[in-house]
């Protein structure tokens, strides 16, 4: 029987690399026409450039050997759980002459056999580094650092939570449709962006896309489950008061099942609707493309079309050089750009036009690289 699960963070393509892919497929899963700008990294994932024109690099570490128990909390069920954590995760940075350094470290970590998770995703607001926390709480062997958004002192390197996103907030503030066979109580956050003055990430087990600002207050923006179900959104971009949101989709990949979302608030009195039906929340999905495979990055470029950053578009489960890049053109039509990546996990566009790519974010620890690519505009 075909089981049919979720891939809520890069846990279960982490484990198929580690258990399928011997370490010279990872050598040989470098496009030729990448620049390779960092190397080494420990589960690179979300990237950012700084007011000092810095690439910060979010890494998700490499787990630790804490373990809790049933007794002291919930824990995520088999085959992705249970976790063991530590404070391994950081932040990284390369300058302009491609030195590679260490921004903040400490962050909570947490690995399985379905892989790693730490810190998710940096952002800057403000010209505040802001960084996403996805492997803390006790269910991921980290009982005392929590999962949510975290304020980062570039001098220092010092980080405090101003945002405690885990089961305190998850737990009081349930998704409508939740997997019991693939439910993560601290959540398995991704994806961060700034916009309108706040910090949007969107939770990809639960479902919940949320606000936060600068002093630490949550919003509950759209409870995606409530009208999709289980489908793994993992990735936002904002372009004019709207955001567009990626999704995964389930596993064993069937390709081109994964679709991008375009939500925007929306005051709908909903009185031509059916009972059941008017529902009043602020923000409403208002438009679907499907046609992408396993997303995980979204993001708009120079030339303001809107790229696509897909983990495997193969059949089955994550394929090392099936990665992708695809963007979609006026006509409507989905463009591939770039192909023959590796378990990628994270893009942005940089200050000149280039596009960087976490390569190998999915793979055992120090296997990651950034990659550098020049793109042509498209249209």
């Amino acid at each position: 029987m075909k089981t049919i699960r979720s891939m809520t963070t890069m846990g279960i393509v982490t484990c198929a690399c580690m258990c399928f892919c011997p370490a010279q497929i990872f050598a040989a899963q470098t496009p030729s026409d990448a620049a390779v700008i960092a190397s080494g990294l420990l589960g690179p994932r979300g990237l950012s450039f700084g007011p000092d024109h810095d690439l910060y690099i979010a890494e998700a570490g490499s787990g630790g050997t804490n373990a809790t128990t049933p007794a002291q909390c919930m824990q995520v069920p088999a085959p992705v759980g249970p976790y063991t954590g530590g404070p391994t995760g950081r932040i990284s940075k390369v300058d302009g002459s491609g030195k590679l350094t260490t921004v903040a470290s400490g962050f909570p970590s947490t690995i399985s056999g379905g892989g790693t998770i730490g810190v998710a995703d940096v952002v800057f607001l403000d010209g505040t580094l802001y960084a996403l926390i996805g492997g803390g709480g006790c269910s991921h062997g980290n009982p005392q650092s929590h999962n949510g958004i975290a304020e980062v002192n570039l001098k220092t390197g010092k980080w405090k939570l101003i945002a405690d996103l885990g089961i305190a907030y998850l737990g009081t503030h349930p998704a409508k449709f939740e997997a019991a066979d693939d439910f993560e109580p601290d959540g398995t956050y991704y994806n961060m962006i700034a916009a309108h003055g706040r910090l949007v990430t969107v939770e990809p087990n639960h479902g919940n896309m949320l606000a936060v600002s600068q002093s630490g207050r949550i919003e509950t923006l759209l409870d995606i489950s409530a009208s999709q179900g289980h489908i793994v959104p993992t990735s936002l971009a904002e372009q004019d008061g709207a955001f567009y949101v990626g999704n995964l989709n389930l596993f064993p990949i069937d390709p081109q099942w994964a679709r991008v979302q375009v939500i925007r608030r929306h005051e709908f009195e909903g009185r031509d609707l059916a009972p059941g039906f008017e529902d009043r929340v602020k923000y409403h999905i208002v438009d679907s493309k499907a046609g992408f495979t396993t997303v995980v990055s979204v993001r708009f470029g120079p030339d303001g079309l809107l790229y696509v950053l897909e983990l495997s578009d193969a059949p089955g489960f994550p394929t090392p050089g099936a990665g992708k890049v695809v963007r979609v053109k006026h006509s409507g039509d989905i463009e591939e750009v770039i192909a023959g990546l590796a378990v990628p996990t994270a893009m942005t566009f940089g200050p000149s036009g280039h596009l960087y790519v976490s390569n190998l974010g999915a793979a055992p620890a120090g296997a990651g690289q950034i990659l550098k690519f020049a793109i042509t505009p498209g249209w």
